[in-house]
């Protein structure tokens, strides 16, 4: 059968029915607000599986960094991603909300009016621990743990790096740091980098393979780690935006003990104590070079990028595992 016409409707009858429909609604996704720091992750997430929601101190991630045989899925070394977020949060004084992977950290503004220090608050429902994508000079890069404002963008990075054994692949080590600093320095020159590597100290009766040693029979440090201390050096001490690009702000080599006893903990005997890639050195020097370039010199927006001082009776204070953290606490 032939379905019956329909009547195509007059001009005027389509006017008025033009004039009296309901506009229709435009996309939500069309009114939201700009992202916000704490939704950056919306943006270019790469996901695994962490344990961001805990406190993790620097000897736990450090362990299960060398303990662990799993290093394709980078698990031996998100613990130590979460280690530093939280770091940068408990002694650098970051808000929680601009640090990626996000802490298990909120923030709470005290009621007195004397000071600008705030509550920290453990919220391990607020963790996150997937990672940031930005934008790179050459090309986009996935980042480690990221520090970004919406004043700013990018401020702080910090590259992780581990190796457990087949140590003469150092040098390909010293060549892709040297790019990615590159990379990121061209598209972000103010932006403050830091560049952490912890390395297994293998022992030569522990291990088979010459190649993966660290500390030889004699107890000395191998050549090769000598030689990738004193090129790490020279990647390292960018003070100024006028510097080279190929430099980081700070470096840090961790030599981390497998002995029982001291399992776990960076050793002493590397770097030498004169040397400025030791591990003590390293967040101080991102924090003063930090306020160097977004506070002092900035100080049309050192409301928004000043580091925070939390107040002494912050709830985070009293959990377990805070005691193995210096807390930035603000003085009365």
């Amino acid at each position: 059968r032939i379905p019956p016409r329909i009547p195509k409707p007059s001009a005027n009858t389509a006017a008025k029915n033009a004039a009296t429909a309901t506009p229709e609604k435009p996309p939500a996704e069309l009114n939201a607000e700009p992202p916000r720091p704490a939704q950056l992750k919306a943006w270019s997430w790469s996901a695994h599986t962490d344990m961001s929601d805990q406190l993790i101190g620097l000897r736990a991630a450090l362990t299960n960094f060398i303990d662990s045989d799993e290093t394709q899925s980078q698990s031996h070394i998100k613990l130590i991603h979460s280690h530093i977020a939280q770091r940068l949060v408990i002694e650098g004084g970051f808000n929680p909300d601009h640090v990626v992977p996000h802490p298990p950290f909120r923030i709470e503004p005290t009621n007195n009016r004397r000071t600008a220090r705030n509550r920290l608050i453990y919220a391990p429902d607020v963790a996150d621990g997937r990672e940031l994508t930005i934008l790179g000079g050459l090309k986009t890069k996935t980042v480690d743990v990221v520090v970004t404002q919406r004043t700013t963008g990018p401020c702080v990075v910090i590259s992780v790096k581990g190796s457990q054994n087949a140590f003469r692949n150092l040098t390909n080590r010293m060549e892709e740091a040297a790019g990615d600093c590159t990379n990121i320095h061209i598209a972000y020159p103010n932006l403050v980098y830091g560049f952490f590597h912890v390395l297994k100290a293998n022992r030569a009766e522990d291990v088979s393979k010459m190649n993966d040693v660290a500390i030889d029979a004699a107890g000395k440090v191998v050549d090769g780690f000598n030689r990738y201390h004193d090129a790490m050096v020279r990647l390292t001490g960018r003070r100024d935006v006028r510097n080279e690009v190929s430099r980081y702000e700070a470096v840090c080599l961790a030599l981390v003990d497998t002995q029982m006893g001291r399992r776990g903990e960076v050793m002493e005997t590397f770097p030498s104590t004169e040397s400025v890639i030791r591990f003590e050195r390293f967040f101080g020097s991102l924090y003063d070079i930090y306020d160097l370039r977004y506070v002092y010199s900035a100080p049309a927006i050192r409301s928004s990028t000043e580091r925070m001082e939390w107040a002494e009776d912050s709830p985070a204070f009293t959990i377990p595992g805070i005691e193995q953290f210096h807390p930035r606490i603000g003085a009365e």
